[in-house]
């Protein structure tokens, strides 16, 4: 099932050119364009302090949004680019694309650990060591799943947890091609030490042997 997607406001833009530009910056906004999915492009203003919020946020062109124009139908897009001032760092302009239901698309989606009490690993004291809270999967635009689901069932203290290892929602795909760690269960501290301990016991014992 989709996840839901974020909604992104603009103001439609009926001055073009590069003084209309200037204006809208001047007066607190940021220029950009809508284009693509069969339709004609539209030129849009972005609040400024709105758009440097979203950005600081992250992952901001692999984040798929319901762009909300007045006079206009919702319409899902991402942005595949932003034009920054080259001396200040901050965003100048936009570059929105918009997407049919049967596009694919790169998108980071979160990672949800289930059945911990059905995890042996956990139960002896593990430590579940998350490398990835979210994986990048090439996805259908009309249908983005919500998040990728783990089955902690049945794990042990020293598992791993790798991509090949989960059910990825039908039709997604990792865009990384090799088998990459999502998670493991780590031995606790207190049981490291104490093999450590036997471990150098041993030790002892051998060299007492061989004397």
């Amino acid at each position: 099932m989709a996840g839901e997607i974020p909604d992104f406001e603009a103001a439609l833009r009926t001055d073009t050119g590069k003084g209309a530009a200037r204006q809208a910056r001047r007066n607190g906004m940021v220029p950009g364009v809508v284009y693509g999915g069969g339709e004609d492009p539209i030129a849009i203003n972005v609040p400024f302090n709105v758009l440097l919020k979203r950005l600081k946020a992250g992952r901001f062109l692999s984040t798929l949004f319901n762009l909300k124009v007045e006079g206009k139908d919702d319409v899902r897009v991402i942005c595949r680019n932003v034009q920054r001032d080259v001396v200040k760092d901050l965003p100048t302009h936009l570059d929105f694309m918009r997407l049919k239901r049967t596009t694919k698309i790169a998108l980071f989606i979160g990672v949800d650990f289930i059945n911990e009490e059905e995890c042996p690993g956990l139960k002896r004291g593990g430590i579940l060591t998350v490398v990835r809270n979210e994986v990048e999967l090439l996805v259908t635009a009309g249908d983005i799943p919500e998040k990728i689901t783990v089955d902690l069932t049945g794990l042990d203290v020293g598992d791993t947890i790798t991509i090949s290892s989960v059910k990825l929602p039908e039709g997604a795909k990792a865009t990384i091609d090799r088998d990459f760690v999502i998670a493991n269960i780590q031995a606790p501290s207190s049981l490291t030490s104490a093999e450590n301990e036997d471990d150098g016991a041993d030790d002892a014992d051998a060299e007492a042997s061989e004397e």
